[in-house]
């Protein structure tokens, strides 16, 4: 067992294993077995999944990386900026993209998304107040996901030294990342708050 755990790739392929087995479970026994609220099931499923992972690294970025930097003595910070932070940002930026494209197709699936896309101005329930709440929490993530590929990205890889620029440069980018990521940070408790009150209240 505890070569297993030593190994992340080994770790992750048996809890996916793992998961996988309680979602076929799931599967037989569930209301329409393998029909469209199974796949709903499914598709929340991987939804919660990488948003856990997105929001968790926005989370560690800001609570830790961000505040304990400046703190770190000028020698040891190439071990984080080098090693630590790009790996970090990788699967940051990804996460983000497959939360986004999860919730869209969840939001498809469960036959409101043009009701949440207009914030409850437009479709077939328009003006359902709950549209509109949990609209404004989708746009809230999608504002969020643009924050991360448009401005945090970009400006890391240069702020990283993954992007040749002069020093200038370099600081001038880690200020833009920071401050988008500290964005993402204020946005994230409002659109939790939609997401959560909407499936305890409405779903």
């Amino acid at each position: 067992m505890g070569a297993l755990l030593q190994n992340f790739r080994n770790t992750m392929v048996v809890s996916v294993f793992l998961a996988l087995i309680m979602i076929f479970g799931f599967g037989m026994h569930g209301p329409d077995q393998f029909g469209p609220i199974f796949w709903q099931a499914v598709t929340r499923w991987v939804h919660v999944f990488f948003g856990i992972l997105w929001i968790g690294l926005l989370y560690y970025f800001n609570f830790v990386q961000i505040r304990k930097m400046p703190d770190i003595p000028a020698e040891l910070k190439p071990a984080v900026s080098k090693y630590i932070a790009p790996e970090a940002l990788f699967w940051f930026r990804w996460a983000a993209l497959f939360t986004v494209l999860a919730g869209l197709v969840l939001a498809f699936q469960r036959g409101y998304i043009v009701e949440v896309l207009s914030l409850g101005m437009a479709g077939p329930q328009a003006g359902a107040a709950q549209y509109t709440l949990l609209g404004a929490g989708i746009w809230l993530a999608i504002v969020m996901f643009m924050n991360v590929w448009v401005f945090i990205w970009p400006n890391q890889k240069i702020a990283l030294g993954l992007v040749e620029a002069d020093a200038d440069k370099k600081a001038k980018a880690a200020r833009t990342a920071m401050l988008f990521s500290r964005t993402n940070l204020l946005l994230s408790l409002p659109m939790l708050t939609s997401m959560a009150m909407y499936q305890t209240l409405f779903s």
